[in-house]
């Protein structure tokens, strides 16, 4: 059996690029924009060429990082000073600016697309009108929360001495290991005759859907199994 760090890792990396909250917001979105049944293959088109770069992304930083931080020594990066230090031989004196503008885009769009995301769902769940093309008059819950969620998360980072390396990775990790109840219930959905009617999933797609969601909830229980009888040892 793998070493439960070796999973720790895999789960974490198919926890960010198939996470949870990003299936909440792209069905939100799609209601949103009014997507109808016409303009169903443009909207799949799109999903599917940003998993496709997606992917691509998340290959290319494995790589960078192992030609870079592992190779000079950086095992165990404890913020984002030392991986901009290590970027040095591969990007010279401006390392830092190189990592700093990766760094600012990437958290512009999670201060923005997650908290979103989570205003959706909170709305819908609780029967509040949702949407950023209302006015804050029409959904002021949602506005609400969406402002408190980005204010807490900006709060918590500000907390001093907090190690946000490992906790920007457990939270992938529990998005991967809840992506299982989430993909479980979509394929569920996907393949109701009477409410997708001739959408509903091929043998391909359901057979790739499957096979994705089996293997994540093996790995999950790899996982646990691996760390609790590592810490019963």
């Amino acid at each position: 059996m793998a070493a439960p760090g070796y999973l720790y890792m895999v789960v974490g990396s198919v926890g960010t690029t198939i996470a949870p909250w990003m299936q909440f917001y792209l069905q939100a979105s799609i209601v949103e924009k009014g997507v109808t049944p016409r303009s169903y293959r443009t909207s799949r088109l799109d999903v599917i060429v940003g998993c496709i770069f997606a992917v691509i992304v998340a290959w290319f930083i494995v790589v960078a990082c192992a030609a870079t931080l592992y190779t000079h020594g950086y095992h165990s990066v404890r913020d984002a000073a030392e991986a901009a230090q290590a970027l040095a031989p591969l990007a010279g004196q401006y390392a830092h600016i190189l990592f700093a503008l990766g760094l600012l885009n990437a958290s512009l769009f999670a201060a923005s697309i997650l908290p979103l995301s989570t205003a959706y769902t909170v709305c819908e769940g609780l029967g509040f009108d949702s949407g950023v093309d209302r006015k804050f008059g029409e959904a002021p819950f949602f506005y609400w929360l969406y402002t408190l969620l980005i204010v807490a998360g900006g709060a918590i980072i500000l907390i001093p001495n907090l190690p946000l390396v490992k906790i920007s990775i457990l939270s992938q990790v529990v998005n991967g290991m809840v992506l299982p109840f989430v993909l479980i219930f979509m394929l569920l959905l996907i393949n109701k005759k009477e409410l997708m009617d001739e959408h509903v999933n091929g043998p391909i797609f359901n057979g790739i859907a499957w096979v994705t969601t089996v293997v994540m909830i093996l790995l999950t229980v790899a996982l646990l199994w691996g760390t609790f009888r590592g810490g019963a040892g």
